[in-house]
């Protein structure tokens, strides 16, 4: 399981949470002196920034998390995020439904929302949400943040003169994307305290509606309401008796009247049956072993954990579990034996087939890996998981030119995710294909909002390519492209 990014972690810079505060001031103060009629307290319909202005300052901000936070490339994590999210988004009240997703590598509990639809879980809430209801009723909170634009609501409030510390709102969300002190946010965290109580009373009023219209969403998309209750409740008790309240906690006050009012909610919704959803429990099992540290222990603690299952579904979703925790223990033989059931009782089912695919791969068999993962992508032609599985193990088999061929390609309908890019970038120089990875670093540059390294990268490919008498087709491509990439960080920039 592709957990860390080699390429990513060599070449992201230090996260500095005075350079997210100017990025915040800077992306803010040109569109707050630009305009002068406000709308009255509690429109939902922001005067003061656009719903495009809105989305530049999202991507400005989710380069910076890009640039500053550990984030898991895990496919099977990142694809099951974007599906229970769009799945909500869906039946939301967003009005731009252009998402973007990341998953930041902490235990800590977390999850935050941020202008222009940027959606952010610290791996930390699968730890702790038991359910797929009580994962949902998160993201469909913090979508709910984003379709009611509360920060460009609390921006609009911050000219009239009620909340003189509106920039903490943006700034919130770094304290609550990079929340581990090991991460470099503990001390911002401390030292936005103040500011944030300044602004609690529209926090609080900004939770309330997010709650209400976060649980109408979930009941609305097939989930369980009693989720959001019922994961309130273990967040209490986490806060009563640990020593430091977790940061989620502290950017989402939760009282006990916040739970009575998730409560009486419930009862206003129809009668349903819901569905237990192995996914989730899938992509909590992989998180719950990535961060075992007895990995021992971990197996034996999963091997009871199956054998005391009453129902078929704890059973499957044990078992799989008892397949990560020997895939952890770097015992791939009891790994696969463990998964062979599910295969057998659900052989196109896409997690099970990535998983049997990286333990051949991790077995010295790519080659029955990349024959195993065919069949499954002439089914699912394209499918995230699948493609980099089958790349994972032309890699392993040092089939390296096609399996930059391979990235080349999905890179066409991922064309925003850098650990792709990456990914490209390190194969292409297996490969020997020097140009390539330019271009591909370029690409990945771009994501993490560093143009300067971005055009510098184009150069350098361009420079290969004249020297190898390319042509003028490739030469005009890549100068094209570094006007493009000219243009994007205009755009960017503002």
């Amino acid at each position: 399981m592709r957990h860390l990014d080699r390429f990513a972690q060599a070449l992201a810079t230090p996260f500095s949470a005075r350079h997210l505060w100017l990025l915040i001031s800077l992306s803010i103060a040109p569109l707050a002196l630009s305009q002068e009629a406000l709308p009255t307290l509690g429109d939902r319909i922001s005067g003061t920034v656009s719903i495009d202005q809105e989305y530049q300052i999202g991507q400005q901000f989710l380069a910076s998390i890009r640039r500053g936070a550990p984030t898991i490339p895990d496919p099977l994590l990142n694809s099951y995020l974007e599906g229970v999210t769009y799945k909500l988004a869906s039946r939301s009240q967003l009005q731009d439904h252009r998402l973007s997703f990341v998953i930041i590598d902490s235990e800590e509990l977390n999850a935050f929302a941020a202008p222009g639809g940027i959606i952010g879980v610290n791996t930390g809430l699968f730890l702790n949400a038991r359910t797929e209801a009580e994962f949902a009723s998160v993201m469909a909170h913090e979508i709910s943040h984003v379709s009611q634009r509360h920060f460009a609501r609390g921006i609009d409030e911050a000219q009239s003169g009620r909340i003189p510390q509106m920039a903490a709102i943006l700034a919130s969300v770094a304290v609550m994307a990079t929340s581990d002190s090991g991460h470099g946010a503990a001390a911002l965290a401390a030292a936005q305290g103040r500011a944030l109580e300044n602004q609690l009373r529209f926090s609080r009023s900004n939770e309330a509606e997010a709650d209400r219209i976060g649980q109408d969403t979930m009941f609305n998309a097939g989930f369980d309401p009693q989720g959001m209750s019922s994961l309130f409740e273990r967040l209490i008790a986490i806060n009563r008796f640990g020593r430091r309240p977790p940061e989620f906690l502290l950017s989402h006050p939760i009282t006990e009247s916040r739970i009575s009012d998730a409560r009486s909610r419930e009862f206003r919704y129809p009668d349903r049956s819901y569905d237990n959803n192995l996914d989730y429990q899938i992509a909590r099992a992989r998180v719950v072993g990535h961060y075992a540290e007895d990995k021992q222990a971990l197996v034996a603690e999963t091997r009871r954990a199956l054998s005391n299952s009453v129902t078929s579904f704890d059973r499957d979703a044990n078992r799989y579990a008892l397949a990560i925790a020997y895939w952890e223990a770097e015992n791939y033989a009891n790994a696969s034996a463990a998964l062979a059931p599910l295969l057998a009782k659900d052989p196109n089912r896409i997690s099970f087939v990535v998983t049997q695919a990286e333990i051949l791969t991790k077995q010295n068999e790519p080659g029955q890996a990349r024959d195993f993962l065919t069949r499954h992508l002439q089914i699912n032609p394209g499918n995230h998981a699948l493609t980099i599985a089958y790349a994972d193990a032309l890699i392993e088999a040092r089939n390296y030119t096609e399996a930059a061929d391979v990235l080349q390609r999905h890179t066409a309908t991922r064309a925003d995710d850098h650990h792709l890019w990456a990914m490209l970038a390190e194969t292409q120089g297996q490969a020997g294909n020097i140009s390539e990875v330019h271009q591909a670093r370029a690409e990945y540059f771009r994501l993490l909002g560093d143009f300067r390294n971005a055009r510098q990268q184009l150069q350098f490919a361009l420079r290969i390519e004249v020297d190898n008498g390319s042509g003028g087709a490739v030469e005009a491509r890549l100068r094209e492209r570094i006007n493009t990439l000219e243009d994007e960080q205009r755009e960017f920039q503002g």
